[in-house]
């Protein structure tokens, strides 16, 4: 029974508790456009930031492919020199092969 005669009252207390939180302006004053005002600043002020941060990036990431790509075309170069060093040798030591055999066999025919 206790219950009966509480529940009221309680429903009552949290109703009155809770209807000043209700009767708040809840619409779009002048409070919240200045505040969307310098937050849309302060958004451009860290796009200008970041977009020159980026460019900055972009241009050594730049840089660094100019100097790979330079890098890159000297150890071609470097390898096109070895291939033709190492060519210039094999035919040397052919021509020398065939001149030697060439030449034991001419003595060899001179001999008999």
């Amino acid at each position: 029974m206790k219950i009966k005669k509480v529940a009221p009252w309680l429903v009552f207390i949290i109703r009155v508790l809770t209807v000043p939180s209700f009767a708040q302006d809840l619409g779009f004053n002048k409070e919240d456009r200045e505040r969307l005002i310098r937050l849309e600043v302060a958004l451009k002020v860290f796009m200008g930031k970041t977009d020159k941060g980026f460019a900055e990036l972009r241009e050594d990431m730049n840089k660094r492919f100019e100097q790979v790509d330079k890098r890159f075309e000297q150890m071609m170069t470097f390898l096109w020199i070895l291939s033709g060093i190492f060519t210039s040798f094999a035919i040397a030591i052919i021509d020398f092969a065939y001149w030697d055999r060439r030449t034991i066999i001419k003595r060899l025919r001179i001999k008999p």
